[in-house]
């Protein structure tokens, strides 16, 4: 019997046990080490040899990940480990670390319970390591702390023991200093620490690794590391104390298991009726229960299929089971199960019961994120990604023959990654890929090209702007082509709190009134206008403020459609409009149904909000990056130049070990292209890194050019309209 068959045995006979199962992620800024430590712990799992782990990087299983040498996609692998007498089935997602790939990282959480989180030693935490911790901390995953690539301050930056300890205390006071940030309003406390055991340090790449509980085991102290690791006896080390141990020992005794964790998760994650059965379930993690699975992760595998891979809350999922998928009609026919083993799926004859991630083919019409269960339900929370798409690309088939599959493989890719956008104009042949950052929109093509082997074109990126209004507008009127429909509405900028409440998903038109109402005035809307919210859009809020208007309720369908168009296409360029407060004041409307249709209605209350949004001042917004630049103090001048010759500012410059830090903001626009300018600037010395920092307003002085730029570029008419004399 093969290795890998004995371990899917092994996997089997452990799925029935709740207590026993660990469901966790490895996350990490770019470059921390995550997928060599993954190695690590597939070799303590006997799943890949020893002597590759490290360099094999089995959990990168796509060929343009091990060209790269980053981690694109979630992997997930199933293992057993045996800690106090006990087997364990470990449940494991590798995560991708740049901050383009940051969707694959939210979505990874929803499926687990705990996160580990890899820091190096020498950088420390950076921009990054904060974003996946918010991610875990705002699913209520519970987190613990590897601190990796410790063999470099040994022999690279040669600290003594008080240097080497001070260091490692900072990055701990770090972590938590975050976690407590994120966790204030709990009644836990999830910092980790040494003496708890929730801290281990180490090497991935030479596979050792140490924790308070492992160094009292085995009797190994940091002055025997540091004689080995000067005197480069690393194989000695591994062997003493192996790094796949300690983090897998340190994964079964800290993580909860799923029937600890389910009960805390399902309040945070669905909000559903708390007091029925099937909540019960869930809580309980009940394999007899109704069938709830969450599908985080849609793949394509060319001999099966796609492939949802996800988080079972309550009930079995087998082969041949008919199931609903949320937001879709009809069910779906479960085809086949099974569990990942890094590349590779292994179907399974049996059902996989609640408390396990599972790999499920036939449910065609699931998308990452989508609810399926053996009976209609509350599908679970959207899963909220941090940032959003702010660069955009034309993509076109450079043979007309290829239209239809290339089609085919957007909607395919808009499927696993709902952090892209894709917009196809049949008419033009010319379709539009949105996505977190140039890399991002490098790969996904390159795999268009690759896999699918379509010929495509692209065109340059385009950067996507907001409009927003900045002031109070007065009242103004839109009227419909027949004359016989008026609207009166004014449009107001929304607080930055209640933005950041509709963005994290905690406002929303899905959730019961009372509840939304309480979290609008916990944002700091007042009472009054909370309980007029009549509809949401983006991050839009339109407020009915009439009272007793005959026929609105009817027409109210109508006013929500012309307003999304509206805001969908700003009156500036055409761009989406972010963070506006609309209200309705009044309306006069034709008592005659067939004067009122969407004819009249749309373009009346598309052509008011409009004028309001102008009347209050609309502006352009760029998307900007927070950029950190690590740099020999040789070349600070020329690193920070690069940031500022792009409209950028620096905001703190310091020393960290022999590097120089700089810390700025820059347009999103003007860094395209930054990658090779920085290389060239610092002669390749350079490491940096940008993280998406929202939008700002565009300096007055080039609103008009970059407004008539995107017009231009759309085909839109050159001429503002003439109340738009502010810009």
């Amino acid at each position: 019997m093969g290795r890998r068959k004995k371990i899917v045995q092994e996997c089997e006979k452990l799925m029935d046990k709740p207590e026993q199962i660990r469901n966790i992620a490895i996350a990490a800024h770019v470059d921390h080490g995550k997928t060599t430590l993954s190695d690590n712990l597939l070799a303590g799992a006997g799943m890949i040899s020893d002597e590759t782990a490290g360099q094999q990087l089995a959990m990168d299983t796509k060929e343009d990940e091990q060209e790269r040498g980053i981690t694109i996609d979630a992997a997930n692998v199933s293992m057993t480990h045996e800690y106090e007498d006990e087997n364990h089935l470990i449940n494991l997602i590798d995560t991708p670390g740049h901050v383009d790939f940051g969707g694959d990282v939210t979505r990874a959480m929803r499926a687990v319970d705990g996160a580990l989180v890899v820091v190096d030693a020498v950088e420390g935490a950076m921009p990054q390591t904060e974003t996946v911790l918010r991610q875990a901390l705002r699913e209520g995953v519970k987190p613990a702390l590897f601190i990796n690539k410790v063999d470099r301050l040994i022999n690279e930056l040669q600290e003594g023991p008080e240097e080497m300890q001070k260091r490692l205390v900072d990055v701990i006071s770090d972590v938590n200093e975050l976690i407590r940030g994120m966790t204030e309003e709990k009644d836990y406390d999830w910092t980790v620490s040494v003496e708890d055991g929730t801290v281990a340090f180490g090497s991935a790449l030479y596979k050792w690794g140490v924790s308070m509980p492992s160094m009292e085991e085995t009797g190994i102290s940091f002055g025997d590391i540091m004689e080995l690791e000067r005197a480069s006896n690393r194989q000695e080390l591994h062997e003493r104390t192996p790094l796949s141990d300690v983090v897998l020992d340190m994964v079964a005794e800290h993580f909860p298991n799923p029937l600890d964790a389910q009960p805390r998760r399902i309040p945070t994650v669905w909000r559903g009726d708390s007091e029925s059965d099937l909540a019960r379930q869930m809580r309980e993690v009940d394999d007899d229960g109704e069938v709830v699975f969450m599908a985080t992760d849609i793949s394509m595998d060319p001999h099966a299929g796609e492939i949802a891979t996800g988080r079972l809350f309550s009930g079995t999922i087998r082969k041949g089971q008919e199931l609903y998928v949320s937001g879709t009609a009809g069910k779906n026919r479960v085809q086949s199960v099974g569990v990942f083993m890094g590349g590779e799926r292994e179907e399974l004859d049996r059902g996989v019961p609640a408390g396990n991630i599972a790999a499920v083919t036939g449910l065609r019409d699931a998308i990452a994120g989508s609810t399926v269960s053996s009976v209609e339900m509350t599908p679970f929370e959207s899963i909220e990604h941090i940032s959003e798409p702010v660069i955009t690309k034309s993509v076109e088939a450079e043979r007309m023959d290829d239209l239809p599959k290339l089609i085919q493989t957007l909607q395919q890719v808009a499927k696993e990654d709902p952090t892209i956008r894709i917009e196809i104009n049949e008419d033009t042949g010319e379709h539009l890929i949105s996505g977190q950052g140039e890399l991002h929109l490098e790969v996904i093509t390159q795999r268009i090209r690759d896999n699918q082997g379509i010929p495509v074109r692209t065109g340059e990126p385009i950067v996507v702007y907001r409009e927003q209004v900045q002031g109070e507008s007065h009242e103004v009127e839109g009227v419909s082509p027949n004359r016989h429909n008026k609207f009166y509405i004014t449009a107001e900028p929304l607080s930055q709190d209640i933005v950041d409440a509709i963005k994290l998903g905690e406002v929303s038109m899905d959730m019961p009134e009372l509840e939304r109402r309480e979290a609008l005035q916990e944002a700091g809307m007042d009472k009054d206008t909370s309980q007029n919210v009549e509809h949401i859009h983006g991050t839009n809020i339109l407020i009915d403020d009439t009272k007793g208007i005959q026929h609105l309720n009817e027409t109210m369908e109508l006013v929500i459609e012309g307003l999304e168009e509206a805001l969908d296409d700003g009156p500036l360029a055409a761009e989406p409009v972010q963070g506006t407060l609309l209200r309705l004041h009044d309306a006069r409307l034709h008592e005659d149904t067939i004067h009122r249709g969407p004819a009249q209605v749309i373009p009346a209350t598309r052509d008011a909000v409009h004028r309001s949004l102008i009347a209050g001042q609309v502006k352009l917004l760029e998307p900007i990056q927070n950029v950190r630049i690590d740099v020999p103090s040789d070349y600070m001048g020329s690193a920070s130049g690069e940031i500022q010759g792009r409209r950028g500012r620096v905001d703190d410059m310091y020393q960290e070990g022999d590097l120089m830090v700089i810390e700025g903001i820059a347009p999103v626009e003007e860094m395209i292209g930054f990658s090779s300018d920085v290389r060239s600037a610092t002669e390749g010395r350079a490491s940096w890194n940008t993280e998406n920092a929202g939008f700002r307003v565009l300096s007055d002085n080039l609103q008009r050019e970059k407004i008539m730029e995107i017009r231009e570029r759309k085909g839109m008419k050159l001429e503002l309209s003439q109340a738009i004399d502010y810009i």
